[in-house]
């Protein structure tokens, strides 16, 4: 038997970084590529792939957060400069974004619900493997994953959505532990059918 005691203190140490928090570099080309493999390396009934992959880096990201901030601003009428210069800089948050786009094939044996579930499992292989390569990284959503105009700039079709962005970068300040689900709470034994 295999045994990974690496694998067990990395699952059990992960702590998501804030982007607001995040410096260069963020992952080369290589290390991208091992994340973006890591994160397709999920469960996936039927083989179908139900999601994929919107990399922004380099100027890529301020070009999304003009389009970011032009839509906040039509949405929120009564924004003020500041927020609406926030909303231009969030992809510059870190050096590099990924959408995970879920992508659902309807009527098809595969449950639309694990479809669902995959592509969130995506997300979580992703900020392991960050984590892993010694990069921080967060799964947000926020507003613009739910907004149509955002999702139309995304060229989402009508049977996908924005499952998460995962930045990645380095991180500049040390994470903090916050408080974990207490094990005896959450977890109950099934005592099998009742006679």
């Amino acid at each position: 038997m295999a045994r990974s005691p690496e694998t067990i203190e990395l699952l059990l140490t992960r702590r998501s970084t804030k982007a607001l928090t995040m410096v260069e570099p963020g992952p080369d080309a290589t290390e991208l590529q091992t994340i973006l493999r890591i994160g397709a390396r999920v469960p996936d009934h039927g083989k179908l792939a139900p999601w994929r992959f919107v990399v922004f880096q380099g100027e890529a990201r301020r070009a999304f957060g003009a389009i970011l901030s032009e839509v906040y601003a039509r949405v929120q009428p009564n924004a003020g400069d500041d927020q609406i210069e926030f909303e231009a800089g969030r992809f510059l948050r870190a050096p590099t974004v990924v959408a995970v786009i879920s992508r659902v094939t309807p009527g098809i044996k595969i449950p639309e619900w694990e479809q669902l579930l995959s592509a969130g499992a995506v997300c979580q292989n992703m900020l392991v493997a960050a984590t892993a390569l010694g990069y921080g990284a967060q799964w947000l959503t926020e507003w613009y994953a739910f907004d149509p105009e955002i999702g139309q700039a995304l060229g989402l079709k009508d049977n996908e959505r924005v499952a998460g962005f995962i930045y990645l970068g380095s991180e500049s300040v040390a994470k903090d532990e916050r408080p974990r689900p207490v094990l005896s709470e959450i977890v109950s034994v099934w005592p099998g059918k009742a006679e």
